[in-house]
């Protein structure tokens, strides 16, 4: 088949840019233009809201984090106590409660369960956090704790807003589609039986 014979004029291919998306084109409907227009201003929210989400989310965690680490510091203090009891060495569990005996500031003697190493024999030593109220508890919160708390928080903070990027990319495309497949069917409706009707001819 010549050139002559092709119902394509021969020549260069069209620019790619007189059909790009923000371009001008009969083809593209309201829906197209809106959904365009709407995808942009979603990435602009991604781009801008992702690293302030992140850093404020993590900010705000650690320094509520050391609030706490600072008020568990002044409050617990480490004290060395003596086992009364022989911590079971035969568990697969790393530590196990027993009671231990302790002397406060004021010299009274003070009794309670803590964790401590399977296998510690009685009459061991062994380091306990106890609070002003004279009760065993656990060690303050360190400050690498407050720090990978920020982090945490700050990481499912970004990903929260990447999530709630896609979602909300993904329903406005449901609902436009949704739009544009019943504007299909009506407007079907009112050319198929013209199409129909030229081939009972």
């Amino acid at each position: 088949m010549s050139t002559q014979d092709s119902p394509h004029t021969p020549g260069p291919l069209p620019s790619r840019r007189k059909h790009a998306a923000g371009g001008p084109n009969p083809l593209r409907r309201t829906s197209d233009r809106f959904e365009a227009w709407f995808r942009r201003v979603l990435l602009l929210v991604l781009v801008l809201g992702l690293p302030v989400a992140a850093v404020s989310a993590g900010q705000a965690t650690y320094e509520s984090s050391m609030r706490t680490a600072h008020v568990q510091a002044a409050e617990r203090q480490k004290v060395t106590a003596r086992l009364m009891s022989h911590a079971k060495g035969d568990t697969e569990a790393v530590k196990q409660p027993a009671q231990v005996r302790w002397t406060d500031r004021n010299g009274t003697v003070r009794t309670g369960i803590a964790l401590v190493q399977s296998g510690t024999p009685k009459g061991a030593t062994v380091s306990v956090w106890v609070a002003r109220g004279g009760t065993v508890t656990g060690p303050p919160m360190t400050e690498l704790q407050a720090t990978t708390n920020g982090w945490f928080m700050g990481g499912a903070a970004a990903i929260g807003v990447i999530a709630g990027f896609y979602a909300t990319r993904g329903a406005m495309r449901l609902v436009l589609d949704r739009r544009r497949y019943a504007r299909w069917d009506t407007e079907w409706g009112l050319v198929e039986p013209l199409w129909s009707a030229r081939f009972r001819r």
